[in-house]
């Protein structure tokens, strides 16, 4: 393939929550393929996607745009799992566990990463080596 492969997988996630930003950086730190680009739900790049997408503008959920496909919530995190380096994508068995349950544990995680977590006025920025993948 080459090293000049277009990058299709695109991690939405929310600039100005502490634990949303650990989380991308926890991703670019396994992501020895640079297979991800990422792109703040507070970015005019992903409040275009979903307008497209008929989602609701004030999803506070990581999402991940794969081969024009979005997944949500623990799906999203599963897929991200999987392309990432170590024993990472072994998290990907958790497939098996049934969606709602999955979910619900996501959505109670979500629900109180500010109170847990914090949260800041503005957005993480990347360092000038890793702006390229931010969108």
């Amino acid at each position: 393939m080459g090293g000049n492969h277009a990058i299709e997988n695109i991690v939405l996630f929310d600039g100005v929550c502490n634990l949303c930003s650990a989380s991308v950086r926890f991703i670019i730190e396994r992501d020895t393929k640079r297979k991800f680009q990422f792109a703040s739900l507070q970015s005019d790049f992903a409040k275009n996607i979903l307008t497209a997408n008929k989602l609701d503008d004030a999803i506070q959920t990581m999402m991940l745009l794969k081969a024009d496909k979005i997944y949500r919530q623990s799906d999203a995190a599963l897929e991200i799992c999987k392309e990432l380096s170590g024993l990472w994508p072994s998290l990907y068995l958790l497939k098996i566990v049934p969606r709602f349950i999955r979910n619900g544990i996501y959505n109670f995680i979500s629900l109180n990463r500010y109170r847990w977590f914090g949260k800041t006025d503005r957005c993480w920025l990347p360092s000038a080596e890793l702006k390229s993948r931010f969108i």
